[in-house]
């Protein structure tokens, strides 16, 4: 009984997480709407292929042919049989809460199991993770559908937690805790995020080291960095299977090096993807000021004309203009939403940086200033390109605004810490006076500055980009009345959000100098201010992820219940296996064409690096050049060339879907698609990747195949004369397929399959060695006679990674068992 006294005010606490967290989606969750993310239903679109696999196998397959012509699911569904019982405790963990009000709550109660852990007490501990878990950031990767990136985060504190808890002495629970967390964190399939805690994570280690040699305990510190150490490498063991599958995938992945040299060489790096690229999203040095005032660059890129405080400003005969452009006017391409911490939390940050004391401390605020820097990307580009060239892995990331997170996670840990330091002191304030004044002024008083003057701190409330477009398409002398009225439009919103910081601190401020005069009680203080913040984010999260987004369940299957008339058209074609080609949509950003047919074109941020290099040399050259042929919707489209389009020829493109007047569209029967496999007559070897990909540019890929030298043992030409030679795909599985094949004298076949590490051939049973030709497909010799050629995607890494994950596994709960058991005797 006394032990569930001392364990109701954490119940309680959690209780209440689940009831926030339930409020904040209400009435959506009771009324069964959900979220109809991009993201989400590509996912179905992609893994529909997969999914009816296991449905009829019982068992998962780890390549579908459905996107790209064919990629392995590593990163589409990243899950194994070792992982399963994980599934399971992550379920109780959520406690089993339903979609959407989860979200919010492992958020919550992940940070709050991080304070507690630092001995917070109960409802401080809570505030904490109010201030963590409703900043702006976690709710609009929730609008945008990245859900595995949040789950990364929601894993993140309490595993930290576990760091806290062996430093402070508890080995085994503190192990135990880290191992499990570190787990849940993998099987999230966020490792950017992850990577990124890695840094904070060391700054907390280099602070309990200082306090260790401090105190002379650095024997008990090293002993706890190796159990720290031996927890981590368990719960990765946990996961060895999706991360040794994700870590070979990316070497073939545009995350991996590319084996193209490029003119602008300076623009490469070690990980394959360009430095622009990585540094596309970086947040702008002003904009950081987001941290304080969410609108400081207007908010996400949604229509102008949407904002009510905007329009209040606007002359009506700019409204269709208004209607195009958007509300943020930052540098960065385009934005969800800004980054914000919460107004009052920031004052607690600042003020912590004085009155809090120890190596902790220093290690948070390194922490928020390396996040802030790295977040700059380009507009920072030493740090960056000292970080993309000598730091392992970071060029394999990119959207460097979002490390951001880390200053999501310091300065609310901070905050609290300071708040702590307040309650425990109230004398504080009027000793430390200064840290107070300066706290307040770089707050409340860059706020009110920002309100009363906003034209002093920003030149301008115009991107560069904007400015361009606008002046590209309107005439200087109408552009000038334009851009004044646009700026008095944007200034409404910056200074409307500048006052309400403004506020928000005061209101704060009053609170904690009324406990310091003794006339509010600690607990008072804490609820007030708890209040205050929620409602403070809670506002600000309404506008990037409310009700009017949800829509009924079922909504997302909308555009897979039921194939149009093209598709039911192109299924008549029963034919085992071919590739269709869809120009009527954004090709390479839907994967509504993949649900019904094996698609050119998909959606998935890591596609490989080979195929995306033959796209951008090839098939979008040749997507042009079929538009050029046939302008007009309607024309007469049977009309098509060979030489029009080889290389998706080559890639067994049977079908093109263009599109038609009034949103229809039309299938195209290509009589040019060279099938699922063919002989050649000859190879054009080569010494490169470039002298691969541009041979393609005069090749007939019908009569020769393009060979990279490496493969020269494997591949060999024929000469042959035998027009008799015949390949016949007889099943087809998304990782299995076989062919018979005969033929007079043999030769080299190409198939049109991706090639890819990992899968195996087999001549009539036996196993074989295949290579790649066209720079993208699988070639093998074939020698004469009748013969049955088989590939199989059953890589033997997953056999062996299944089994030590399984170890690891064992070991996990064992070691949970052994927590529980002596925290049993511990108390008896």
């Amino acid at each position: 009984m006394n032990q569930f006294r001392k364990l109701l005010p954490d119940v309680v606490a959690i209780l209440l997480f689940a009831v926030i967290s339930f409020a904040y989606f209400f009435p959506a969750v009771t009324e069964g709407r959900i979220l109809a993310q991009h993201d989400a239903v590509a996912g179905i679109g992609a893994g529909h292929e997969m999914q009816e696999y296991q449905e009829r196998t019982g068992e998962r397959t780890r390549w579908t042919n459905s996107i790209f012509g064919g990629m392995p699911t590593y990163q589409l569904a990243p899950s194994y049989d070792s992982t399963d019982l994980l599934g399971g405790i992550i379920k109780a963990y959520h406690l089993f809460l339903p979609t959407y009000v989860w979200y919010v709550f492992v958020m919550l109660l992940g940070f709050y199991i991080l304070l507690r852990a630092f001995d917070f007490r109960v409802w401080m501990a809570a505030l904490g993770a109010v201030l963590w878990a409703f900043s702006s950031y976690f709710f609009i990767i929730i609008a945008a559908g990245h859900i595995w990136k949040l789950m990364a985060l929601a894993y993140i504190p309490p595993t930290i937690a576990g760091m806290v808890l062996v430093y402070r002495g508890r080995l085994l629970a503190g192990a135990v805790v880290t191992a499990l967390f570190t787990s849940f964190q993998i099987v999230a399939n966020h490792p950017q995020m992850s990577y990124y805690f890695l840094f904070v994570m060391l700054f907390m280690a280099i602070a309990y080291g200082v306090q260790a040699k401090r105190e002379g305990r650095i024997p008990q510190f090293l002993k706890a960095t190796a159990v720290l150490i031996v927890a981590g490498l368990t719960g990765v063991c946990v996961n060895l299977s999706n991360l040794y599958h994700t870590y070979e995938y990316s070497k073939e992945s545009m995350r991996g090096k590319s084996e193209l040299v490029k003119e602008n060489s300076a623009d490469q790096t070690d990980s394959g993807l360009e430095r622009s690229y990585i540094t596309q999203w970086s947040y702008g040095i002003g904009e950081t000021f987001s941290l304080l005032v969410p609108n400081v660059k207007g908010g996400a890129s949604v229509p102008l004309s949407e904002n009510e405080t905007g329009m209040k400003k606007a002359d009506p005969q700019y409204m269709g203009l208004y209607g195009q452009l958007g509300q943020y006017w930052g540098e960065q391409p385009g934005t969800s939403g800004p980054v914000y911490v919460g107004a009052f939390v920031m004052f607690l940050f600042l003020l912590g940086i004085f009155i809090v004391r120890g190596p902790m401390k220093w290690a948070l605020v390194a922490g928020t200033v390396f996040s802030i820097l790295l977040s700059w990307g380009k507009n920072f580009m030493g740090l960056t390109d000292f970080f993309i060239d000598y730091v392992p892995m970071y060029s394999k990331f990119r959207a460097v605004s979002s490390i951001l997170v880390i200053a999501e996670f310091t300065i609310p840990l901070l905050a609290v810490m300071a708040l702590r330091e307040v309650i425990n002191r109230p004398q504080l304030l009027r000793e430390q006076a200064r840290a107070f004044y300066i706290s307040l002024a770089l707050t409340a008083g860059i706020s009110l500055l920002f309100a009363l003057a906003p034209g002093f701190f920003f030149s301008s409330f115009v991107s560069s980009m904007e400015m361009s477009a606008l002046q590209n398409a309107i005439p200087a002398e109408q552009l000038a009345p334009i851009l004044v009225n646009l700026e008095e439009v944007r200034q409404a919103i910056f200074t409307a959000d500048a006052w309400r910081s403004f506020f928000i601190v005061l209101i704060g401020v009053a609170l904690l100098w009324a406990y310091c005069a003794g006339k509010l009680k600690a607990g008072l203080l804490v609820g007030a201010l708890t209040v205050l913040c929620l409602a403070d984010m809670w506002s600000v999260n309404k506008r990037y992820l409310y009700d009017e987004q949800f829509v009924a369940k079922g909504t997302e299957m909308q555009p897979f219940s039921q194939p149009t008339a093209t598709d039911k058209e192109i299924l008549k074609d029963t034919t085992l296996d071919y590739r269709v080609l869809n120009l009527s949509v954004n090709t390479f950003n839907e994967n509504n064409t993949a649900y019904w047919h094996k698609s050119i074109g998909g959606y998935h941020a890591a596609k490989l690096r080979r195929y995306q290099e033959i796209i951008e040399e090839h098939i979008q050259g040749e997507i042009t050049s079929l538009f050029k042929k046939f302008p007009e919707a309607g024309a007469d489209m049977t009309k098509l060339d060979a030489n029009l389009t080889p290389v998706l020829n080559m890639l067994n493109t049977r079908y093109f879907i263009f599109p038609l007047q009034g949103g229809e569209t039309v299938p195209v029967f290509n009589p040019y698609a060279l099938g699922n496999a063919w002989f050649v007559d000859e190879v054009e070897y080569v010494d490169n990747a470039n002298g691969e990909i541009d041979a393609l540019h005069r090749i007939n890929p019908r009569n020769t195949a393009v060979v990279d030298r490496k493969f020269a043992e494997v591949l060999k030409p024929v000469a042959a004369t035998d027009s008799l030679r015949q390949i016949t795909l007889k099943t087809y599985e998304p990782n299995a397929l076989t062919y018979e094949v005969s033929s007079e004298q043999g030769g080299l076949v190409v198939f049109s399959e991706i090639y890819y590490p990992g899968w195996r051939s087999y001549l009539d049973g036996k196993e074989v060695s295949h290579g790649r030709a066209d720079y993208v497909l699988r070639a093998m010799n074939v020698p004469a006679g009748k013969h049955t050629v088989e590939f199989r995607f059953d890589p033997k890494s997953l056999h062996v990674t299944e089994a030590i994950a399984f170890t690891a596994l064992a070991v996990l709960v064992l070691g949970a068992v052994l927590a529980i058991v002596w925290k049993l005797r511990k108390r008896k």
